[in-house]
């Protein structure tokens, strides 16, 4: 009698602890967990005969596993056919939804909203959607990859006017969870 009450209280306590430790196994962030990156970054036009590298970096902040929202900075060479070598910079707002919140790989699809200046680039906005996935190495960090479709505008007129001449941009980087 004594083995079939142990054999009953462990059965009824399994799934509690196959939970705890699947909870203790969960990668990546929680609900008010902040993210930093550091990345290389790079893009062409649609026609592939003008580019540009530089670094990025961004930081986020997880409204829930899931929602993320944040700010990212780029500095950026370009150049290429018939063009100067010019310096710039690119700041924008991102929104981002994670799918599988528990795996190591998490891909996220999301939309980005800012702003470019520099040397030989017009001061303007511009936005679009961007997707990517993060694989988490560890409990905290994760190696990125990352393109966005980036459309110019100076007006919500030009915005709808000037989405087929936008450019991509593809980042490789690190970040860390906090």
């Amino acid at each position: 009698m004594k083995r079939l009450l142990i054999a009953t209280a462990f059965l009824a306590l399994a799934p509690f602890a196959a939970q705890a430790q699947s909870a203790s196994d969960i990668v990546g962030p929680r609900e008010g967990s902040q993210e930093i990156t550091l990345s290389g970054t790079g893009g062409n036009n649609n026609d592939f005969n003008a580019g540009s590298f530089g670094i990025s970096g961004s930081y986020g902040y997880y409204f829930t596993p899931a929602f993320e929202g944040g700010l990212r900075q780029t500095l950026s060479w370009s150049g290429g056919d018939n063009t100067d070598d010019n310096w710039s910079g690119s700041t924008r707002f991102f929104v981002d939804y994670h799918f599988n919140t528990t795996g190591k790989f998490k891909p996220f699809v999301g939309l980005s909203l800012g702003g470019t200046y520099g040397d030989g680039v017009p001061d303007t906005g511009f936005g679009g959607p961007e997707a990517g996935i993060k694989y988490y190495v560890n409990a905290t960090t994760f190696v990125l990859a990352q393109t966005e479709y980036q459309y110019y505008f100076n007006s919500g007129d030009s915005a709808a006017n000037n989405f087929d001449d936008g450019a991509f941009v593809h980042t490789i980087g690190l970040g860390f969870i906090f």
